[in-house]
C-alpha cells in the first residue's frame, strides 16, 4: 500500500510540475502521465498476483496422498487413469500465471490502441484471473482425490498381508500388489465390505480361505449316518473311481476327522458329538466275535474298518466290520486300538465330559486293549512284535519285528489309558503295569532307536560277536549292514528315531508317524525332538518335497525291491507306501512342529499343500522322488487328506489346540544317560 500511495504521490507532483511549466503540450504529457500509472499499477498488481499463487502453492505442495495399487483390473484402471489426468502443482500454477499475464499483456495491448484503463478496472480484472486460477488449480486436485481411493477408506475395506511402506506411484520404487485371489476375481468393485474383509482376514489373499471353505464342505459329505446318527467319515468320495473299501469307515482315518470336529469352535459347526458315535460304536464292534478262517482273535482287537449297509428285507441298517480278513495281508489292525484309546482321550481333554470315559463299558474296552499288549510272553524287549502289514503301511514292506509306528503309537495309548482308567478294582493294579511298561520303553526307544552322527559313527566302529553284559554292540549288528545312503543322508546336526531294532537288523529308514507321535507322546526327550526338527529342515528336499510329506525315506529300489516286497505293483519306487508323498501327514508334522517350538516349518510345509492340494482333487498320496505327481492309483476327494489339512490350519492358527493331541514331559520317568549330537 505504501508504495500505491508513493506513486499517487510522485504522479501528482508530476501533474504540477507539467501545469507549473510554460510551454509544454498538456494533453500530451496526460497522455504519457495515464500510460506510465497504469504500467507501474500493472506490474504492481502482478507482483501481488505472484506472491499469493506462491502461497497457495506451498499449502498444496504439503497435501500428500497416499496411493495404493491393487493387482486387480478394476483398480489398476483406474490408478492409470488417474495418473494421466494427474498434473503437478507447479504445473497447474505455471500455466495459470502464463495465462494472467498473458492476460494482462492483452489487455494492455488493447488499453493502447482503444483507451487508457482506469486502475480500478485493472484491478478487478486480476482479481478476476486470481480466482479463475484458483478454481483451476482446485478444481484439478479434486478431480485427483476422486479418482484415488483414500487410505481412509481403504482401513475400512482391505487389510494388506505385507507390512512394508506403501509409497506414491514412482518409476524409483517397486509397487506392491496384493496376491492374485480367485475368490475376489477381478470385479473388486461389486463385492460388499464384509464379504471382501471375511475373504482375506487371515494374511490379506484368500486363497486359504476358499481352501478352507470347500475343505470343510466337501468334509462334511463324507459323514456315514447309522440310524440318524453320524458314526464316522467315508476313506474316499471319489465319483470316478471303484470305490473297493473306500466307502467305510477306518479307525485310523478318523482321526484327523475326529480331531478336526473337536478343534472346530461349536459356532462355526464344531461336532463333538459325532466322535463320541465313533467311539461307542466301534467299542460295540469290539465285543463281536473275530473270526478268520479257524482262528479267533483276540477279544480286545479292534476293527480296522466298517461300513453300514441297508438291509432291505428287515428294512433296517447294519454293521459290518473288518478286522483283518478282509485287508491285502489279512492282518489285524494294532495300530486302531492304540488311535481308539488317543481319540478317547482327545475327546474327552476338549469336551471335559468324563461321563464317557468313566462309563463301564468304556474302561472295559481299555483294559482289553492293554491286555494283549502287556501279557506275559517270551519278549525279552519291552517293544511289541509285529508282522508286517498291521499299521498305515498295510503291505509288505520290510517293517515286520519292532517298528517305530506302532512302539510310538503303544507308549503314547500307555501314557493316555493312565489318564483314562479309574484305580478301582484291577484298575489300580493296570496302572501298576502301565508305569513300569512305560520307563522300560521309553529308555529302550531313546537308547537303542536314537541315530545321529555320533551315534552313526560309534555303530561303524562296532565290533561283533560280544558276549555277556559288558557287550557295546548289544544286538550284533553287522557295520557292513549299514547302506551307503545313511553316511550322506546324515547332517552333523540332527538325529531321528530309526525304523526298527531288533537282533543282527537295523533298520535306517526315516518313518515320519512314528518320530512325530514321539514327540506328541513326549516319547523323545525335548532335545532329541528338536534334534529331529533339524534334520526336517536339513534334508527337506527329501524328506518333504514338493509335495508334503514323505511317509518313509529311501524308496526300495531294484533287487531290495523284489525282494522285499514281492514285486509289489502298487508300492513300486516313490510310490505309495515306498516313499510316497501323504497330504494328511501335514497335521502331525505340524503338531511336531508347534511343541518342538518350530512353527515356521509347519508354516512352510502347509503353504507348498495349499499350492497344489485343493487343485488336484484332494488325492491320497502322490509319486516321484519330490512327489511331483499324483499317485498312480491314488483316489480323489480322499476324506483324510481334508481332514488332515484342517486339522493343521487350526492348529498353526490357534496353538492352543495343541494339548488335544499332546502330551508333556514325565519327568518321574527315567532317562537313559548318555550323550548324543552336537544339536543338544
Amino acid at each position: 500500500m505504501k508504495e500505491v500511495e508513493a506513486a499517487t504521490l510522485s504522479a501528482g507532483d508530476s501533474e504540477k510540475e507539467l501545469e507549473a511549466s510554460p510551454g509544454k503540450d498538456v494533453e500530451s504529457s496526460d497522455s504519457l502521465i495515464d500510460l506510465k500509472q497504469k504500467e507501474e499499477s500493472t506490474a504492481l498488481t502482478e507482483k501481488q498476483h505472484f506472491e499469493t499463487l506462491e502461497k497457495e502453492s506451498d499449502e498444496w505442495s504439503g497435501i500428500s496422498i497416499d496411493l495404493i495399487v491393487f493387482d486387480t483390473s478394476k483398480f489398476t484402471l483406474k490408478s492409470q487413469r488417474s495418473e494421466e489426468k494427474k498434473i503437478s502443482k507447479e504445473e497447474v500454477v505455471s500455466e495459470c500465471l502464463e495465462k494472467t499475464s498473458f492476460s494482462l499483456e492483452t489487455e494492455y495491448v488493447k488499453s493502447t490502441r482503444k483507451k487508457p484503463l482506469e486502475s480500478s478496472e485493472i484491478s478487478e480484472s486480476s482479481k478476476m484471473e486470481k480466482e479463475i486460477c484458483q478454481d483451476s488449480v482446485a478444481s484439478k486436485l479434486e478431480e485427483e482425490k476422486e479418482s484415488v481411493v483414500t487410505p481412509e477408506k481403504l482401513k475400512k475395506t482391505v487389510r494388506l498381508a505385507n507390512k512394508g511402506n506403501i509409497s506414491d506411484n514412482n518409476a524409483s520404487e517397486p509397487q506392491m500388489s496384493l496376491k492374485p485371489c480367485p475368490s475376489l476375481g477381478t470385479c473388486f468393485e461389486s463385492l460388499e465390505l464384509n464379504s471382501i474383509w471375511s475373504t482375506i482376514r487371515s494374511d490379506g489373499s484368500g486363497d486359504d480361505g476358499a481352501m478352507m471353505e470347500e475343505a470343510w464342505e466337501k468334509f462334511l459329505k463324507s459323514y456315514v449316518y447309522y440310524k440318524g446318527k453320524p458314526v464316522g467319515t467315508l476313506a474316499a468320495m471319489d465319483p470316478i473311481a471303484e470305490a473297493l473299501n473306500y466307502n467305510q469307515v477306518f479307525v485310523r482315518d478318523f482321526v484327523p476327522s475326529g480331531l478336526a470336529c473337536l478343534m472346530r469352535p461349536d459356532s462355526d459347526g464344531g461336532n463333538p458329538e459325532i466322535v463320541k458315535n465313533f467311539l461307542l460304536k466301534t467299542l460295540h464292534l469290539q465285543g463281536w466275535e473275530k473270526r478268520i478262517d479257524n482262528f479267533t482273535l483276540g477279544e480286545g482287537v479292534m476293527p480296522a474298518s466298517f461300513k453300514v449297509l441297508y438291509d432291505g428285507h428287515r428294512h433296517k441298517e447294519t454293521l459290518v466290520a473288518d478286522f483283518g480278513g478282509s485287508a491285502i495281508g489279512r492282518v489285524a489292525p494294532v495300530d486302531s486300538g492304540f488311535w481308539w484309546i488317543i481319540l478317547l482321550r482327545s475327546y474327552t481333554k476338549c469336551t471335559h465330559d468324563y461321563t464317557l470315559s468313566e462309563m463301564p463299558e468304556v474302561q472295559r474296552g481299555i483294559k482289553l486293549i492293554l491286555n494283549l499288549c502287556l501279557s506275559d510272553g517270551f519278549d525279552t524287549f519291552p517293544t511289541l512284535l509285529c508282522a508286517d502289514g498291521c499299521s498305515m503301511i498295510d503291505r509288505r514292506m520290510g517293517i515286520y519285528g519292532y517298528p517305530i509306528e506302532i512302539q510310538a503309537l503303544f507308549y503314547f495309548a500307555l501314557r493316555c489309558s493312565k489318564q483314562l482308567l479309574k484305580p478301582e478294582r484291577d484298575g489300580k493294579e493296570l496302572i501298576e503295569r502301565i508305569d513300569k511298561r512305560i520307563t522300560a520303553l521309553s529308555f529302550h526307544i531313546q537308547k537303542y532307536y536314537w541315530l545321529d552322527f555320533t551315534q552313526l559313527n560309534n555303530i561303524y566302529r562296532y565290533k561283533t560277536e560280544e558276549y555277556s553284559h559288558t557287550a557295546v554292540n548289544k544286538f550284533n549288528v553287522i557295520p557292513e549292514s549299514i547302506p551307503d545312503w545313511v553316511f550322506d543322508f546324515m547332517p552333523l546336526r540332527g538325529g531321528y528315531l530309526i525304523g526298527n531294532v531288533s537282533p543282527a537288523r537295523m533298520d535306517f529308514r526315516w518313518f515320519l508317524v512314528g518320530n512325530c507321535i514321539a514327540i506328541l507322546s513326549s516319547l523323545v526327550t525335548p532335545a532329541q525332538g528338536t534334534a529331529i526338527m533339524d534334520l526336517i529342515e536339513e534334508r527337506w528336499e527329501d524328506l518333504i518335497g514338493e509335495m508334503p510329506l514323505k511317509i518313509l525315506y529311501p524308496a526300495l529300489e531294484g533287487h531290495e525291491w523284489r525282494t522285499v516286497t514281492g514285486f509289489d505293483p502298487k508300492n513300486t519306487r516313490w510310490s505309495y507306501h515306498n516313499g510316497g508323498s501323504w497330504p494328511v501327514l501335514i497335521w502331525l508334522l505340524t503338531a511336531a512342529c508347534i511343541k518342538t517350538g518350530r512353527p515356521q516349518i509347519a508354516k512352510r510345509a502347509i503353504e507348498q499343500v495349499e499350492q497344489r492340494l485343493s487343485k488336484d482333487g484332494w488325492p491320497e498320496y502322490y509319486d516321484g522322488k519330490t512327489g511331483r505327481y499324483v499317485g498312480k492309483q491314488a483316489r480323489k476327494y480322499q476324506t483324510w487328506s481334508i481332514s488332515g489339512y484342517l486339522v493343521a490350519k487350526m492348529m498353526i492358527e490357534n496353538p492352543a489346540n495343541l494339548p488335544i493331541i499332546s502330551l508333556e514331559e514325565d519327568k518321574r520317568i527315567a532317562k537313559p544317560k548318555f550323550t548324543r549330537s552336537i544339536s543338544f
